[in-house]
């Protein structure tokens, strides 16, 4: 049975969702959740993970190009923390420099530009990040 991931790019206004598994070992885009309350947020990822069944989650760790942290880091590992903390399930942390950008680039190469990206770049930003993650596992395998 294929392990299924969740992916989640955080951002303080929106936070974007992915989905893939292991033996196909391909991300696809699920939603953008666009609430700044908490309680919203992790009332939909709830329903997600019950939905979904993952079995491990990922979330992007933004850095500066140089790697050093910054403040949006420590919200997002104060999120992995969460996440772990309420739905009792291993999150692994990603390197997602220059994701949002990889997800730019992939929403103009299919023909959505400009501002008609908005409400799609965070969930295919979370894509990238977790196929990062699964190119990452099927290297190792």
């Amino acid at each position: 049975m294929p392990d299924t991931l969740m992916a989640f790019d955080f951002g303080e206004k929106r936070i974007g969702v992915a989905v893939g598994n292991t033996i196909v070992g391909i991300a696809h885009p699920l939603q953008t959740i666009d609430s700044e309350s908490n309680d919203e947020r992790f009332k939909v990822i709830g329903e997600l993970i019950a939905e979904w069944q993952p079995s491990q989650l990922v979330v992007g760790l933004p850095a500066h190009l140089d790697g050093t942290e910054h403040e949006l880091s420590r919200l997002c590992r104060k999120f992995a923390n969460r996440l772990h903390g309420r739905f009792n399930l291993p999150v692994a942390l990603v390197d997602e420099r220059l994701s949002s950008a990889e997800a730019s680039q992939t929403l103009k190469e299919s023909g959505v530009g400009g501002r008609r990206q908005k409400p799609m770049l965070d969930q295919v930003a979370a894509q990238v990040i977790l196929q990062s993650f699964l190119d990452q596992h099927h290297a190792t395998t």
